[in-house]
């Protein structure tokens, strides 16, 4: 177990806020071009690693979490934000809320419950086709398991974390239709149990950045 700086950003306008986690990422990675954690770019070329800065749009309320090196740079930067740009509509920033916590990631001795907040980008190409070519709902679980794992893995040799055993873990999702840059994908809804701690709100799964498959906890459901 290791312990992960988060700093959450929060923004409330004087009307309600309309627009989506990518917008707001394009957003900020426009207004501060320089800061490569903001957008994955380096001179033109997608940076492929898990992001330190993500965006999501939760409940109307236009949220960035930093991680780690994305958590001191929000503390940067965060007062220069005074209103927002999404899509073609702008919202004046009236009232800006921080949070700064050392939260606890890694595996644990108790099996805690998860919900996922916005949905779960899971299947690549190549996983998509077995997906859909797999008869039996015993199968497709199976592979979402495996996928799921797979996704805490990938997060945590980004973040410096050796995984000192086997995840465990199981799921109840639903599958559902979403766009990403104006294609039509698989995500999935629900919830899902694991042997590991995972702070609220963070991303598994693909698209993170742009407010794919922020996570919860549900308290008092861990096993």
């Amino acid at each position: 177990m290791i312990e992960l700086e988060v700093f959450t950003l929060t923004f409330s306008s004087d009307k309600p806020i309309e627009g989506t986690a990518a917008q707001l990422r394009g957003f900020f990675a426009t207004k501060f071009t320089e800061y490569t954690l903001l957008h994955q770019h380096d001179a033109g070329r997608l940076i492929y690693r898990y992001p330190l800065v993500q965006y999501k749009l939760i409940d109307g309320t236009p949220t960035v979490i930093g991680i780690n090196e994305g958590s001191d740079l929000l503390k940067e930067i965060f007062h220069a934000t005074r209103s927002i740009r999404l899509g073609e509509r702008e919202f004046r920033v009236i009232e800006t809320g921080i949070d700064l916590r050392l939260l606890p990631f890694g595996m644990s001795e108790r099996i805690h419950s998860y919900e996922f907040v916005t949905p779960w980008l899971a299947l690549n190409q190549k996983n998509y086709m077995r997906y859909y070519g797999m008869k039996s709902g015993a199968e497709r679980r199976d592979l979402l398991r495996g996928i799921l794992a797979g996704n805490l893995i990938s997060i945590s040799k980004s973040l410096g974390y050796d995984v000192p055993g086997r995840i465990k873990c199981d799921l109840e999702v639903v599958p559902q239709k979403r766009r990403l840059k104006d294609v039509n994908l698989m995500a999935f809804a629900g919830r899902f149990h694991a042997n590991f701690e995972i702070p609220d709100l963070l991303g598994i799964g693909k698209s993170v950045s742009r407010g794919f498959g922020a996570v919860r906890q549900i308290r008092g459901e861990g096993r």
